[in-house]
């Protein structure tokens, strides 16, 4: 590999960053590429953090021992990813084992037979900045390089899936929006919050156990959209209310998605768990474009709740569209009912800030 092969690895980790280009190909002529074969390992427990590496092909499993002896998976890093530069900023030794897996290209810094020393008496000035960029690293580093090898553990991500999933129903809970979704959309992206009609009702005449079969069902019917999506979360927020997220997707797909979520839910048979015949539930659901009807997603989505709770008390079996810039005319028809424009204007108490509201029209 040339130098500027080397340079663009070089670059993926924060010691050489923001260094020049002189002294990045300075360093790239100390650093090695080396071919490992599946298995050869790159460095191992108690040993001086001399050096680190970065995956150019290929990939590297960091291991530990656990008790009993065992030899436990702590992370794994891929194409591009930087393995033991926090233990090698910090002059420490290695408290785990790096292995290749399968064949694997790695640069290696300070080459093979190079030691921090001896560039320090070549070129004192870059070894300089580099101990500043150290530094610096070892401030900012922790909580982020515990989060990569967390994030990259197995066990740690089926925790991390028990955290974001529902038990009951299998959804994302409201804690997967709060915290990851934002950074998985893209724009545009609707928003669909729902709540379902009657389902106090429900509760009260055959009993929470009805409740828990309809919302269950709900959880299937909104799985079932997901999946006709490329890229779509169904999600429980709280009690039986339950969101839609779908990226890529403008208004008038999320008309097409919220009349679909109607008509399933209005289908939903649950005569196995009430009267005979059957109890139906209805929804009421309020929607969002983001960024169109706001920039920042977290707040949109609590703008829309306030608007998905002031379409339930008005009735239900409605949908009401978050209009935070004029009175836009939306029309949606449900169940074939078409809902058309009333008035446009803050509802004062609710926090939903300026909507356009909608209710059955002739």
């Amino acid at each position: 590999m040339g130098l500027p092969g080397k340079v663009t690895l070089l670059r993926q980790s924060e010691f050489f960053r923001r260094l020049l280009s002189d002294d990045l190909f300075w360093l790239a002529a100390q650093a090695g590429v080396y071919r490992f074969s599946g298995d050869e390992v790159a460095f191992r427990i108690g040993e001086r953090a001399e050096r680190f590496f970065i995956v150019k092909s290929g990939a590297v499993a960091v291991t530990r021992p656990v008790d009993g002896g065992e030899i436990r998976e702590m992370a794994r890093f891929e194409e591009g990813d930087v393995v033991g530069d926090f233990d090698f900023a910090r002059s420490a030794e290695f408290d785990a084992q790096a292995q290749a897996v399968g064949p694997s290209t790695l640069l290696v810094f300070p080459d093979f037979g190079r030691t921090m020393g001896l560039l320090a008496s070549e070129r004192p000035d870059v070894i300089a900045r580099i101990l500043l960029r150290s530094v610096a690293m070892i401030s900012s580093r922790v909580r982020s390089t515990q989060m990569l090898i967390s994030e990259n553990a197995p066990w740690v991500r089926e925790l991390r899936r028990q955290m974001y999933t529902d038990p009951s129903t299998g959804l994302w809970a409201r804690a997967f929006l709060d915290d990851e979704l934002p950074r998985l959309v893209s724009a545009p992206t609707v928003i669909i919050l729902i709540k379902p009609d009657r389902f106090k009702d429900l509760c009260d005449r055959f009993g929470h156990g009805a409740g828990d079969v309809a919302m269950e069902r709900i959880a299937g019917v909104l799985n079932i959209e997901a999946r006709r999506q490329r890229r779509a979360w169904a999600l429980r927020l709280r009690s039986n209310e339950t969101a839609f997220v779908a990226a890529g997707c403008g208004f008038e797909e999320a008309l097409k998605i919220v009349t679909r979520l109607s008509r399933a839910v209005g289908d939903i048979d649950l005569s196995d768990v009430s009267c005979p015949g059957g109890f139906r539930i209805g929804i009421s659901a309020s929607m969002a474009v983001w960024p169109e009807d706001g920039a920042d997603f977290k707040v949109l989505v609590e703008h829309a709740y306030g608007v998905l709770m002031r379409a339930w008390r008005d009735g239900g079996t409605r949908v009401y569209r978050v209009r935070p810039h004029g009175p836009d005319h939306v029309a949606c028809s449900i169940d074939g009912a078409v809902f058309g424009l009333e008035e446009t204007g803050r509802n004062p108490g609710d926090g939903s800030g300026p909507i356009t509201k909608t209710g059955a029209g002739s």
